[in-house]
C-alpha cells in the first residue's frame, strides 16, 4: 500500500469530520506545523500546540485565515503543570480528542556530528514527554467505532538495530516481558552513563546518541502502550512513524524531503480507514513494518 498518496482520504471514504479533534504537539514549525495544516484541509478540528505562546499564535493565525479549523493552545510536553492545565482545558473546553500525534522533539546534534551534553533536556522531551502527555490524556480519547488513534513522530535511528549491546537488545526484543518500568530504567541507566562519561562503551546508537536513545524508548513505549490498550479492549491505537531525513530547523535545511512531503504520510497514517489500522507498527516511511518483523 501507497502512504505517500492521499487519494484513500477523499471525503466520500472520511470516517471523520468537523467534530473529530486531532492534537499535534511542536507544531508553530516544521513537520508538526505542515500536519496541522493537512489534517485541518482534510476537515477535522485541530488543536495546534507549542511551547512559545507568541510563536504558536503566530503559526495558527494563518492557517485561520484560510478557514481552516485551528485552535492554539500552549503546551510544553516537558513541563508537568503545563500537561495537567493542557489536559484540564481539553476535557472542559474541547470534550476530549480523537487523535494526539506526538511531534514535539528536540536534539542539539548538528548534521554528522554526535554529543550527549544536552542528553538529560532531549529524554525529558522526547520520551518522557510525550509519555507523561500521552498518559494524560488517554482518559480523554473517545473511543468510537474507529478507532481513536497515537501516532509518535519517531526515527529509524531508534531501531533496535542501532543497539549493539546484545542484552538490551535482548530486553528490548522480549514482546511479553518489556515493561514500562524497564523502558524507563533503559533511560535512567543511560543518562547515569552520560553522568559518569561511560555511555560510550556501552552500545548505545552510535550516532545522534542521546536522540537516538529517545527515539529507542519511545518506539518501546509505544509497543508495551499498545498491548496495555488491547489487553484492556480499548479502542486507541498505538503507532510510529519516520518521516525520514526531512528538511526542516533540526536538520539544519538538510533532508531527502520537505516538510509538507512528509505531512502528507503523516496525515494518511493519521487517517488510516479503521479496517485498516494496525497497532503497536513502526511506520518506515512509507513502508510499513511490525516491530515484531524488524
Amino acid at each position: 500500500m501507497d502512504y505517500s498518496s492521499s487519494k484513500d482520504l477523499s471525503p466520500a471514504r472520511a470516517w471523520w469530520s468537523r467534530e473529530t479533534v486531532a492534537v499535534v504537539t511542536g507544531a508553530n514549525r516544521g513537520i508538526g506545523h505542515a500536519l496541522v495544516a493537512r489534517l485541518a484541509e482534510h476537515g477535522l478540528t485541530v488543536v495546534l500546540t507549542a511551547r512559545d505562546a507568541e510563536r504558536g499564535e503566530a503559526a495558527a493565525a494563518p492557517l485561520r485565515e484560510r478557514g481552516l479549523p485551528v485552535v492554539f493552545r500552549r503546551l510544553d510536553v516537558s513541563d508537568a503543570d503545563s500537561v495537567v492545565d493542557f489536559a484540564a482545558w481539553l476535557r472542559d473546553t474541547v470534550g476530549g480528542l480523537d487523535i494526539l500525534v506526538n511531534n514535539a522533539a528536540v536534539s542539539f546534534n548538528e548534521i554528522n556530528t554526535n554529543s550527549v551534553e544536552h542528553a538529560e533536556t532531549v529524554l525529558r522531551t522526547n520520551f518522557y514527554g510525550a509519555k507523561m502527555l500521552t498518559e494524560a490524556l488517554l482518559p480523554l480519547f473517545r473511543q468510537s467505532p474507529a478507532t481513536s488513534r497515537i501516532l509518535n513522530i519517531s526515527s529509524q535511528l531508534g531501531l533496535l538495530n542501532k543497539v549493539s549491546d546484545p542484552e538490551l537488545r535482548r530486553q528490548l526484543q522480549d514482546e511479553e516481558r518489556l515493561t514500562e518500568a524497564e523502558v524507563e530504567r533503559m533511560v535512567s541507566l543511560f543518562l547515569a552513563q552520560v553522568r559518569d562519561g561511560t555511555w560510550e562503551q556501552q552500545g548505545w546508537p552510535k550516532v545522534w546518541t542521546d536522540y537516538s536513545v529517545s527515539k529507542l524508548a519511545l518506539n518501546a513505549y509505544a509497543r508495551v502502550l499498545a498491548r496495555r490498550l488491547q489487553a484492556r479492549g480499548e479502542r486507541v491505537s498505538v503507532n510510529c512513524f519516520c518521516p525520514g531525513f526531512t528538511r526542516t530547523d533540526m536538520t539544519r535545511g538538510w533532508g531527502k524531503r520537505t516538510a509538507e512531503e512528509a505531512a502528507v504520510v503523516g496525515a494518511r497514517l493519521a487517517l488510516l480507514p479503521p479496517d485498516e489500522l494496525p497497532t503497536g507498527a513502526f511506520f518506515k516511511w512509507c513502508t510499513p513494518q511490525l516491530y515484531s518483523k524488524l
